[in-house]
């Protein structure tokens, strides 16, 4: 046991790669803090002291979904009580509005269900609008498994309706849909989504088209450890290949109102020991992200020393977590986000979706 730790240590001290069995003997492990320094070691090495956010805004369009997965509380059937579709002119003025509350924001973040009924049009046509009202802003939108979904029901191969979106005024995509890329673990999860594969190719796409994106694991639930490895790993392969995943979030299953809520929630101690191993074992990923509202703002501040360098943004209005029991807020301030992290020793850096730094907050300015 001590040499195995021994042998990551002078690994990842020399750079080199972790293995599968270093991914699973580390996840197998309690020293939490000794894994935690390591992946701080490589969090120094890539972006230093600086930790990330942006000022951002999201936008669900739809809860309105055929899949129905199990691991899901916010997408119902039509009928249901809570059930929406919001009209293009809802969610321009969702824009409109955004805009005027934070004139600094850069991104809005718009993902949905899968809504049995509306059109590609629907959505490609939001993009445009708003892109042509807000070219300022980076539309971050629809998840791998959004992408496959309008590829069937508009009968266009996954290429195209990404070159559709990217012509409307896509950005990039965020990475949700991944939950664990294992066909065992969707079947049980989400059978009538996106596969593995099908997620892995959107992906390879949109880095092909110049389309960068991000992605995700969802964690804490049906999976082995065997599978959360694998997960990183089929993630750091397609990294070799693309270079196009810009950032890494592990997301911790939020039980509550899904079809798994026997399923207990993962404590803070798994929550801090999975995302240093991710630092650790995505060595090609620059950027490793505490999504605050899954982990809580003291979990996430506490990540920074874990090897996290990113606390993803503003967000505003946060559905689909919160249907699922987080009880975080659905939005923080800009000037509350500069000072949880600058409690932590480090660098607040306000960043646009892409990662360039729009504005250092070294001193003791907001």
């Amino acid at each position: 046991m001590e040499d195995h730790f021994l042998s990551i240590e002078q690994k990842v001290s020399a750079g080199e790669r972790l293995t599968r069995e270093d991914g699973l003997f580390l996840l197998n492990s309690n020293e939490l803090l000794r894994i935690g320094t390591l992946a701080r070691l490589v969090k120094q090495r890539k972006t230093g002291n600086k930790v990330y956010f942006n000022v951002n805004r999201h936008i669900n369009l739809t809860n309105i979904c055929l899949s129905r997965c199990k691991l899901c509380a916010f997408g119902c059937d039509a009928d249901a009580s809570q059930a929406y579709v919001m009209e293009p002119e809802t969610a321009l003025s969702i824009a409109r509005q955004a805009v005027i509350d934070s004139p600094e924001m850069t991104e809005l973040h718009i993902v949905s269900a899968l809504h049995p009924d509306k059109p590609f049009t629907y959505y490609a046509d939001i993009i445009k609008q708003i892109h042509l009202e807000f070219p300022q802003l980076h539309l971050k939108a629809f998840t791998a498994v959004e992408i496959a979904h309008f590829a069937k029901i508009a009968n266009l191969s996954i290429r195209e309706v990404l070159t559709v979106l990217k012509d409307a005024g896509l950005g990039s995509m965020p990475g949700g849909g991944a939950e664990i890329l294992n066909d065992r673990v969707r079947q049980i999860l989400c059978p009538d989504k996106a596969s593995a594969a099908e997620w892995l190719e959107v992906a390879r796409t949109a880095h092909q088209l110049g389309i960068r994106s991000n992605a995700t694991m969802l964690y804490g639930h049906v999976e082995t450890h065997e599978e959360r490895i694998d997960h990183l790993l089929t993630l750091r392969t397609l990294q070799d290949e693309t270079g196009g995943f810009q950032a890494f979030i592990p997301f911790p299953f939020h039980p509550d109102n899904t079809g798994l809520s026997d399923i207990k929630r993962t404590t803070a101690w798994e929550d801090l020991k999975m995302l240093a191993v991710s630092r650790l074992m995505l060595d090609n990923f620059d950027h490793v992200k505490a999504f605050w509202i899954m982990l809580t703002i003291p979990i996430a501040q506490i990540s920074l020393g874990f090897g996290i360098d990113d606390l993803d943004g503003t967000v505003v209005e946060e559905k689909i977590l919160h249907a699922a029991g987080a009880k975080t807020a659905t939005g923080i301030s800009k000037q509350d986000i500069i000072a949880y992290i600058r409690e932590t020793g480090n660098i607040p850096v306000e960043r646009d979706t892409l990662y360039h730094e729009v504005k250092v907050y070294d001193g003791s300015d907001l």
